[in-house]
């Protein structure tokens, strides 16, 4: 293993495999939790709100839809089918009077919990004998595709 940084005409073509690899992934983790038993109906969209609402407490809608790239009003549908569940709730903002906190309902939680245990007992499978260095690397080049094109619109 070369330790040295590559080339911009060798790191160009190595990170393509790797977004080659994620569209695949994404859409079988998609598969995951939308077919899991016991999801509740919950879709990739929703279990996304509830994910973060779960990692990082109450958001408002334009901070998850910039956390995720996406629009606002995607996000904001999103956030009606996880409210329309009873799985998140509407609080004031003090910062803000417009821009309302989303937070999780105690059963948004508890669903989100089960979802989040069960996958990752499943990915706690995977084979490969991978190191915590092997993930470390990993998120490490994700983080930087990802902080690269920060600024493309989706």
């Amino acid at each position: 293993m070369d330790p040295a940084p590559l080339a911009p005409e060798r790191l160009g073509p190595r990170l393509a495999e790797i977004l080659l690899l994620v569209g695949p992934l994404y859409r079988k983790s998609q598969r995951l939790v939308e077919d899991a038993e016991g999801a509740d109906g919950v879709s990739v969209g929703v279990r996304a709100v509830l994910d973060m609402l779960r990692v990082h407490g109450d958001l408002t809608v334009p901070q998850m839809a910039r956390a995720q790239s996406l629009s606002r009003q995607f996000v904001q549908r999103t956030v009606n089918d996880a409210l329309a569940g009873g799985w998140a709730a509407v609080r004031a903002n003090p910062r803000h009077k417009r821009s309302s906190l989303i937070t999780l309902t105690d059963e948004g939680r508890t669903v989100i919990t089960a979802i989040a245990a069960r996958e990752q007992g499943r990915l706690g499978t995977v084979a490969g004998d991978l190191t915590d260095h092997d993930v470390d690397a990993c998120a490490r080049v994700l983080t930087a595709i990802l902080d690269e094109l920060r600024d493309v619109r989706v």
